[in-house]
């Protein structure tokens, strides 16, 4: 019965010796009280028949102790602002709280562990910082796990947040002995990276075992696949050494309500959690403001709905049909490799309605002599149509930013907008200093301070976080979208966020091809951003383009995490490409 409740608990649990077994300790956490009911049922009593060892015996205290903490969250009170507000003077804090985040932190102090999921612009760093400082005791260090392009954005708010902290973050990278000797000095404030965390968990988690220290998760929705992805375990299974833990993003269910799930297990592992009961679970330890608090413009989306040209049409019915096929197939048979198949097929499927010679380099492309008769064609009625509305645009006057998916059509459009000054960025664009023309930081100097620089041409993997192009940028085309919405909503944010003046108009083109892939990928956004919304009672999240008339106009593998597939996305392509034309 034991073992059943262990391998129920974790995939991790292994069998030791004859009748023995381990499983992690954050699994352990979460399942203990059913251990209990096991011992109770068959009479085992400490000291009769039950041996817990000191070690055991202090992680259940501290384990009772988080629970407890949770339960009581809902009748704890926030912190008192007058209070707050004399906490952060005394201990130096440099930053003055918005009316809005003021409430937040109050709230989020009052609680070991927490979340805050504010829209971008909101101030999440200052809000976490101002956490830090009021909960932290002398001596307390700080680990921050983080994307790599969010690293200079804690550097500065370090500096204008907590001005007498000695010194700056430690960035623990460049493998395994540089990491080692960073730890060894001690360091107060340090930085990882979320894919570096795993190849390292072992040397960070015996220096959280030794050393007082809050965990912040930045961009925490980078762990919604929970124990089955590498960055998503580490955390997990780091997760009872913190003595304090924020979770921080403001997209912290990109996909589903079951991506709160992993974030929830971190913050709490002592407490069960399921799909039907998180969102109740996580509603009491976060705090979200939102854009309507914020009193931003509203954005102004405009759905390009073309048809496709004849031959692209004649070939896409055929590649649909076949991705339909695949996605039954996987829907009968769910397995890792058909699942990754049909990631490309439909990133294919995608980039042929976005530009269809993005295909021409696809060896074993199954239709190369009717691909040939699409190239002739052109370069199909998306790419043609957002070529000349950004032209149309910068006669205008206009700052552009163009959206793909895809590097190939990144760079394409950029070299096409060449004489507009394009520059771009995706995932093979480095981060460096700024009067490096050639780096991600340069590109967007270049079109923050260039009048020559009218357009940049950027893929959502790489520039959904951490670039603020608002005061700059007010028109923004996607030329395709996936079914990562967290992708989405970021990159909509990096010109429509706190900052803009009352009166700014922003305006979101969107353009999809009729009757194609791209209208299965606009419905199962919306439903996504939807349950979004519900989850956090935010209802100014609104994903939906407005719909006008139809406008007449003359490779690479994408991973999973960047497509956004889900089986729920699966089942919606079955059915959308499945069926007659």
């Amino acid at each position: 019965m034991l073992t059943r409740v262990a391998y129920d608990a974790s995939q991790d649990t292994t069998l030791e010796g004859v009748a023995g077994f381990s499983l992690p300790w954050w699994a352990f956490a979460g399942t203990r009280d059913q251990f209990l009911q096991v011992f109770r049922a068959h009479g085992l009593t400490l000291g009769a028949g039950l041996v817990i060892s000191p070690e055991a015996t202090k992680l259940l205290q501290q384990s009772h102790r988080a629970e407890a903490s949770y339960w009581a969250a809902s009748d704890t009170s926030s912190l008192p602002l007058d209070e707050l507000e004399a906490l952060l003077k005394t201990s130096g804090f440099g930053r003055s709280l918005s009316e809005h985040q003021a409430p937040n932190v109050a709230r989020l102090a009052a609680l070991p562990a927490a979340a805050t999921f504010s829209v971008p612009g909101a101030g999440k760093t200052t809000e976490a910082l101002a956490f830090f400082t009021v909960r932290a005791q002398a001596g307390d260090r700080l680990l921050v796990i983080a994307p790599k392009n969010a690293f200079a954005a804690w550097d500065e708010q370090i500096v204008e947040c907590l001005p007498n902290a000695s010194g700056s973050f430690v960035r623990l990278r460049g493998g395994r002995d540089r990491i080692r000797s960073g730890l060894a000095t001690d360091p107060p404030l340090m930085l990882i990276t979320y894919q570096q965390l795993p190849r390292v968990q072992d040397l960070v988690t015996q220096h959280l075992a030794q050393h007082r220290t809050f965990v912040f998760l930045d961009e925490s929705h980078r762990i919604k696949s929970g124990v089955s992805g590498a960055s998503g375990r580490s955390v997990i299974e780091l997760s009872h050494l913190p003595v304090g833990k924020l979770i921080m993003s403001g997209t912290p269910m990109p996909q589903s309500v079951s991506d709160l799930i992993p974030q929830f297990q971190f913050l709490y592992p002592e407490v069960h959690v399921e799909e039907e009961t998180v969102v109740g679970l996580m509603r009491p330890i976060h705090v979200r403001t939102n854009k309507k608090q914020l009193n931003l413009p509203e954005v102004t989306r405009n759905l390009v709905a073309l048809p496709m040209a004849p031959v692209q049409r004649e070939l896409y019915e055929m590649m649909r049909l076949e991705v339909a096929r695949e996605a039954s197939a996987v829907l009968d048979a769910q397995g890792k490799q058909t699942f990754r198949a049909l990631g490309r097929s439909v990133s294919r499927l995608l980039q042929f309605v976005s530009n269809p010679s993005l295909l021409a380099a696809q060896i074993g492309f199954a239709h190369h002599e009717l691909l040939a008769a699409v190239l002739a064609e052109g370069e199909g009625p998306k790419l043609e149509y957002v070529i000349k509305r950004v032209r149309q645009l910068a006669r205008q006057g206009h700052k552009v930013l163009i959206w793909s998916s895809f590097v190939r059509n990144v760079e394409y459009i950029a070299s096409r907008l060449a004489d507009l000054g394009a520059v771009y960025i995706h995932g093979g664009v480095d981060a460096g200093d700024e009067d490096d023309a050639d780096t991600r930081e340069g590109k967007i100097k270049a079109f923050h301070d260039d009048d020559n620089v009218r357009v940049m041409v950027a893929n959502p993997a790489a520039a959904s976080e951490g670039i603020s192009l608002h005061r700059v940028c007010h028109h923004a085309i996607y030329l395709d979208r996936t079914f990562n919405a967290a992708h989405y909503l970021q990159s909509e944010d990096r010109i429509h966020r706190f900052g803009l003046p009352k009166d700014q108009e922003t305006t979101i083109e969107i353009v999809e091809c009729i009757g194609t892939v791209d209208e299965t990928v606009r419905s199962r956004l919306g439903f996504k951003i939807r349950e979004m919304a519900r989850a956090l009672a935010d209802s100014s999240l609104a994903p939906d383009p407005i719909p006008i008339d139809p406008v007449q106009v003359g490779t690479e593998d994408v991973e999973d995490y960047v497509t956004g597939l889900q089986m729920d996305d699966i089942r919606a392509i079955a059915a959308d490409l499945g069926g007659p034309r």
